[in-house]
């Protein structure tokens, strides 16, 4: 009978999205609501290619209502304000009720400030449209209006500050300085020792000052204050822009649900909450053990791709009081952009850098948007511009 379950799924994200997708899609006796108040699905890991306008908004960042229409999952406009795990209700800003069988939280991560004063205030993040149109702004003006010794600062060496600081240094050109500010003592901690490289020389190439050891005290409208190896240094700059870390936020539960040191639902490998049966949780906002050393997984994109069909398919067999399958994470690689038409890939015995690694990059993340309409026309748009004479 339709509507005889009810799924709500929190958040747009590529967890998210794709999860409503595959659940309309499976079973039509499943009613799919998802809760998401941005009106755009953005795949964040190509962020960069729109920023340097390598790729175009459609493709990219397609608008949600496009994405579903015809697919059997009601948008909701909106977001959640709290959630009862005892009467599988929640509570949305505009007042809004909705009882629901099973509940998906797939809300996504956040800047993560870290008590830093002046971060909300003066810097610019780089997960959304809106990061992304203040971005963009600010490079025009960089562009357009340029001063003597004008300086972006890019705050955290990890991967989206190191892929963004070399977008930024290609789009500049020259027009203002980059500086990469790392308060451990190298860039991109976690990564393979290939990418490591590439992109060190990546930077080298483009003139970006790296600064290790060096950690942010505050930030201000025009300028940095930086703690570097217990002296206090003052840093001035056009602007800068957080890559720092990711917090997230997950709507209240009542009651509490356990989380872990970053504020991540512990989840079961199932994708379930710990102890419980009606709520699960996938991408930034879970913690879910790793199947080789149960240790959490990372909060990454590639984490968040292979969860949507496991979380799907364990959402639909919890309500058919079928046995639920452990995720299990293949890591397939790593790939990092390095500018305009570069990046460097390391993935299962393969590395290689350059203009191929970035097509293959855009092609493999491109295939991998949820809405199989929506891949397949991303997916010819590229192709159509790559073979462009």
């Amino acid at each position: 009978m339709v509507g005889q379950f009810h799924v709500v799924v929190v958040g747009g994200g590529f967890a998210g999205l794709t999860t409503a997708l595959a659940l309309a899609h499976k079973r039509s006796s499943v009613s799919v609501v998802l809760v998401e108040p941005q009106e755009h699905f953005l795949f964040t890991p190509l962020l960069y290619e729109l920023l340097s306008g390598e790729l175009q908004t459609w493709q990219v960042a397609p608008k949600l209502d496009h994405l579903l229409a015809g697919r059997g999952v009601a948008w909701l406009q909106d977001r959640v304000t709290s959630i009862n795990r005892q009467t599988r209700c929640l509570t949305t800003s505009s007042g809004r009720n909705l009882s629901f069988d099973r509940l998906v939280l797939a809300c996504g991560g956040v800047l993560q400030s870290f008590g830093v004063p002046g971060v909300t205030d003066h810097a610019i993040g780089f997960r959304t449209m809106a990061d992304l149109r203040c971005l963009r702004h600010l490079v025009h003006r960089l562009q357009t209006r340029p001063q003597p010794l004008q300086r972006l600062a890019v705050v955290g060496a990890g991967a989206s500050g190191v892929e963004l600081a070399c977008k930024l240094a290609d789009l500049l050109a020259g027009k203002a300085f980059i500086e990469l500010i790392e308060q451990g003592d190298k860039i991109l901690a976690g990564s393979r020792e290939f990418n490591r490289q590439q992109a060190l020389a990546a930077l080298q190439q483009r003139d970006v000052s790296l600064r290790c050891r060096s950690r942010v005290q505050g930030v201000a409208a025009d300028h940095l204050t930086l703690l570097v190896q217990g002296q206090t240094e003052t840093l001035p700059c056009a602007g800068v822009i957080w890559t720092a870390g990711l917090a997230v936020a997950p709507p209240p539960l009542l009651p509490s649900a356990p989380t872990d040191s970053q504020g991540r639902l512990i989840c079961q490998a199932d994708l379930r909450l710990a102890g419980e049966e009606a709520v699960f949780a996938a991408g930034d906002v879970a913690a879910v053990p790793d199947n080789r050393n149960q240790q959490p997984l990372p909060a990454t994109a590639q984490v968040a791709i292979q969860q949507a069909p496991v979380l799907a398919h364990n959402v639909l067999a919890s309500l058919d009081g079928e046995p639920l399958q452990d995720f299990r994470w293949n890591d397939l690689g790593e790939m990092l952009s390095l500018g305009r038409g570069q990046a460097t890939i390391t993935a299962k015995g393969l590395t290689m850098a350059g203009p191929t690694a970035a097509k293959l990059r855009e092609a493999v993340y491109l295939v991998r948007m949820p809405g199989a309409g929506h891949r397949l026309a991303a997916a010819v748009g590229w192709l159509g511009e790559h073979l462009r004479p």
